[in-house]
């Protein structure tokens, strides 16, 4: 059924999510050396002239070749040291199967209830939800139409399919890719009944969901009777290949 423009959008916020329990859960060094190795160098640092009574160090033979972070022989150092994860809040969106190009701003959930988005081009990120490069759920919003101006920035979400790239970009200039599990609409009675739990629970691995209004709209109350629920994976980068020893 075609939505209805210049209609009042009944913003994918009104929903009470209090029970979802959105506590963020840090995960510092889960991801530790996936995106690269650590390189060690080097310098020798000039030196005084070795007196004739030291013994002169001389090569021996091909020692072990250094390590880029594995685990080294011996009881010290089993495992190897865990790094911090990097994060960083979203600050644009890009989604070009859906022809989303846009801005992201900072909204709360404010007892148990998203903010709505503040106008129609624009795409909310609730900071109660995971940050990028944390493992959890992100949480993104965006009207579908808006009163007085038609099809909005999130009235193609409902044409995304499997396989789809959401990329984030971050405020240090990185670009974090998701790609599409899986879309669908949820009727608005089934969600506001403990269907949204589900939606915006924290996650074990790095994901983005995506809310906007969809379904039949109700002329006699102003609302979408539904909401289309988007949820993307991260797509981890592959490490650069190891160069090999000269």
């Amino acid at each position: 059924m075609t939505r209805p423009e210049h209609t009042p959008s009944e913003t994918p916020s009104q929903v009470d999510i209090g029970s979802a329990g959105l506590t963020r859960r840090r995960a510092l060094g889960l991801l530790g050396g996936a995106f690269g190795t650590a390189a060690a160098a080097r310098s020798g640092l000039g030196q005084e002239s070795t007196p004739e009574s030291t013994p002169t160090i001389e090569h021996t033979g091909v020692g072990e070749m250094p390590t880029t972070g594995a685990l080294r022989p011996g009881p010290i150092g089993q495992q190897p040291p865990e790094s911090a994860v990097a994060t960083t809040i979203p600050g644009a969106i890009i989604v070009d199967a859906a022809g989303i190009d846009a801005d992201i701003e900072i909204l709360n959930i404010v007892d148990g209830t998203m903010e709505n988005p503040t106008g129609p081009w624009v795409v909310s990120w609730y900071q109660q939800s995971a940050d990028l490069g944390e493992i959890g759920n992100i949480l993104l919003a965006g009207h579908v139409d808006y009163w007085g101006v038609g099809p909005c920035v999130f009235y193609n979400v409902r044409d995304l399919v499997e396989g789809d790239e959401i990329n984030l970009i971050g405020e240090n200039g990185e670009v974090y890719t998701y790609a599409v599990a899986w879309n669908e609409t949820f009727l608005l009675d089934e969600l506001i009944s403990g269907g949204m739990a589900d939606l915006v629970a924290q996650t074990d691995d790095q994901v983005v969901t995506m809310f906007t209004c969809g379904g039949e709209f109700d002329y006699v109350n102003g609302e979408y009777l539904s909401r289309t629920v988007v949820r993307g994976e991260r797509v981890i980068p592959e490490a650069p290949a190891a160069t090999p020893p000269a």
